[in-house]
């Protein structure tokens, strides 16, 4: 077994096991998708979220990517996708 760390990660999707949750998330710089398992079943991840992941590489026949802890990507946040409307309709913090 070795470590792993990611960074700038976002929820795909989770899908419910007996033994454990399974969760692919993309990496938003690489655009690689990981399937991450969670066998204490404990981590909730919100969609439109950036995170930061660390875990351990089991690989007794298959690579498993074995989550041990999950936080919010301070450092990557997610800049908004909607547009900005060419009039500055839609409000500003201007008083």
């Amino acid at each position: 077994m070795f470590n792993f760390s990611a960074n700038h990660l976002l929820l795909l999707s989770r899908t419910e096991f007996q033994k454990c949750a399974v969760f692919l998330l993309r990496d938003l710089d690489t655009q690689r998708v990981y399937r991450l398992y969670d066998f204490t079943k404990s981590l909730l991840l919100r969609p439109g979220v950036a995170y930061s992941v660390a875990g351990k590489v089991n690989s007794a026949d298959k690579l498993y990517l074995v989550l041990e802890s999950v936080r919010l990507d301070t450092k990557h946040p997610l800049a908004s996708t909607a547009p900005v409307p060419a009039d500055g309709a839609g409000g500003s913090g201007i008083g």
